[in-house]
Protein backbone atom coordinates (compact mmCIF):
# COMPACT_ATOMS: atom_id res chain seq x y z
CA UNK A 1 0.00 0.00 0.00
CA UNK A 2 1.05 3.20 -0.93
CA UNK A 3 1.49 5.91 1.37
CA UNK A 4 1.51 8.64 -1.15
CA UNK A 5 -1.43 11.07 -0.89
CA UNK A 6 -2.72 14.05 -3.17
CA UNK A 7 -3.94 17.17 -1.94
CA UNK A 8 -6.17 19.44 -4.24
CA UNK A 9 -6.75 22.70 -2.44
CA UNK A 10 -9.36 25.78 -4.28
CA UNK A 11 -10.95 28.60 -3.99
CA UNK A 12 -10.60 32.37 -4.61
CA UNK A 13 -7.31 33.33 -3.89
CA UNK A 14 -5.98 35.37 -0.92
CA UNK A 15 -2.81 35.92 1.11
CA UNK A 16 -1.25 33.09 3.12
CA UNK A 17 -3.18 29.67 1.67
CA UNK A 18 0.07 27.80 0.92
CA UNK A 19 1.52 29.31 4.55
CA UNK A 20 -1.46 27.45 6.28
CA UNK A 21 -1.64 24.48 4.33
CA UNK A 22 2.03 23.61 4.75
CA UNK A 23 1.76 24.66 8.55
CA UNK A 24 -1.16 21.61 9.06
CA UNK A 25 0.98 19.34 6.83
CA UNK A 26 3.87 20.06 9.13
CA UNK A 27 2.03 19.54 12.43
CA UNK A 28 1.33 16.29 11.10
CA UNK A 29 4.29 15.34 9.67
CA UNK A 30 3.01 14.92 6.48
CA UNK A 31 6.57 15.73 3.65
CA UNK A 32 5.44 17.20 0.39
CA UNK A 33 6.77 15.40 -2.13
CA UNK A 34 6.33 17.80 -5.07
CA UNK A 35 3.96 21.08 -5.68
CA UNK A 36 2.16 22.76 -8.39
CA UNK A 37 0.12 25.97 -8.07
CA UNK A 38 -1.44 28.83 -10.13
CA UNK A 39 -4.17 31.31 -10.45
CA UNK A 40 -7.18 30.64 -12.76
CA UNK A 41 -9.19 33.42 -13.20
CA UNK A 42 -8.81 34.57 -9.96
CA UNK A 43 -9.16 31.03 -7.99
CA UNK A 44 -6.38 29.66 -6.35
CA UNK A 45 -5.16 26.15 -7.35
CA UNK A 46 -2.51 23.88 -5.85
CA UNK A 47 -1.88 20.08 -6.06
CA UNK A 48 0.68 18.32 -3.55
CA UNK A 49 1.99 15.04 -3.63
CA UNK A 50 2.50 14.09 -0.11
CA UNK A 51 4.35 11.03 1.67
CA UNK A 52 2.16 10.04 5.17
CA UNK A 53 4.70 7.43 6.07
CA UNK A 54 6.35 9.05 8.80
CA UNK A 55 3.04 10.83 10.18
CA UNK A 56 1.73 9.01 13.46
CA UNK A 57 -1.55 9.87 11.91
CA UNK A 58 -3.86 7.96 10.12
CA UNK A 59 -5.23 8.81 6.85
CA UNK A 60 -8.33 9.73 8.34
CA UNK A 61 -7.05 12.02 10.95
CA UNK A 62 -4.85 13.71 8.35
CA UNK A 63 -7.92 14.20 5.58
CA UNK A 64 -10.28 15.62 8.66
CA UNK A 65 -7.45 18.34 9.82
CA UNK A 66 -7.00 18.93 6.41
CA UNK A 67 -10.43 19.59 5.33
CA UNK A 68 -10.95 21.83 8.81
CA UNK A 69 -8.21 23.41 7.99
CA UNK A 70 -9.63 24.40 3.92
CA UNK A 71 -12.86 25.56 5.90
CA UNK A 72 -11.31 27.99 8.07
CA UNK A 73 -9.92 29.31 5.02
CA UNK A 74 -12.93 29.38 2.85
CA UNK A 75 -11.14 27.15 0.53
CA UNK A 76 -12.03 23.67 -0.79
CA UNK A 77 -9.39 20.84 0.39
CA UNK A 78 -9.82 17.44 -1.07
CA UNK A 79 -7.18 14.27 -0.21
CA UNK A 80 -7.04 11.21 -1.58
CA UNK A 81 -4.82 8.29 -1.54
CA UNK A 82 -2.37 8.37 -4.55
CA UNK A 83 -3.34 4.73 -5.67
CA UNK A 84 -6.97 5.32 -5.95
CA UNK A 85 -6.49 8.01 -8.27
CA UNK A 86 -3.81 6.05 -10.24
CA UNK A 87 -6.29 3.17 -10.79
CA UNK A 88 -9.30 5.36 -11.50
CA UNK A 89 -7.00 6.51 -14.62
CA UNK A 90 -6.07 3.03 -15.80
CA UNK A 91 -9.65 2.08 -16.50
Amino acid sequence: MSDQIIVTVYGVDNVGIVAKVTATLAELTVNIEDIKQTLMQGHFVMFMLCNISKSQYSFKEIKESLTKCGEEMGMEIWVQKKEIVDNMHKI
